[in-house]
């Protein structure tokens, strides 16, 4: 359901930012016990905060630092189910308890992580990673 609302909004358009930009809203709008849903954009070697909905975030994530450039080194998605017992975890918002971040990888180069976090401990199911994985699979053809 919510990928089709996504590829409905973005099948016309062409502009990224826009299309992220929309994406992060419809995420924002359909789950429940989120606070944060967006995405950052790989440039120059890091991630660059993109399009998101909640408080607002670092900016700059090095690669291999906290969970999302952790999951940009490894190329996979990381569901963590409570961020404090997480290695070098990137605090931006300290309500944040669990979080899963996917990779958008295009030519096998990841170009973003779709990054979502929750105030609860294990918000994210098997079934939530499924679902986002679908779509980040068609997040890749807007880029």
């Amino acid at each position: 359901m919510i990928l089709k609302e996504i590829q409905s909004i973005t099948e016309n358009e062409k502009d990224l930012i826009a299309n992220l930009s929309n994406i992060s809203a419809i995420l924002n709008e359909h789950l429940n016990n989120i606070n944060w849903v967006g995405f950052y954009l790989m440039k120059d070697h890091e991630l660059v905060l993109g399009p998101f909905q909640g408080k607002p975030a670092c900016i700059r994530i090095p690669v291999g630092k906290g969970v999302c450039g952790t999951c940009v080194q490894e190329k996979k998605t990381l569901r963590v189910a409570n961020v404090h017992q997480f290695a070098g975890h990137i605090a931006c918002d300290s309500a944040s308890n669990s979080e899963i971040v996917l990779p958008i990888i295009k030519e096998d180069q990841v170009v973003a992580v779709l990054d979502i976090d929750s105030p609860l401990l294990d918000r994210f199911s098997e079934e939530d990673e499924k679902m986002f994985t679908e779509i980040a699979e068609y997040i890749k053809t807007l880029f």
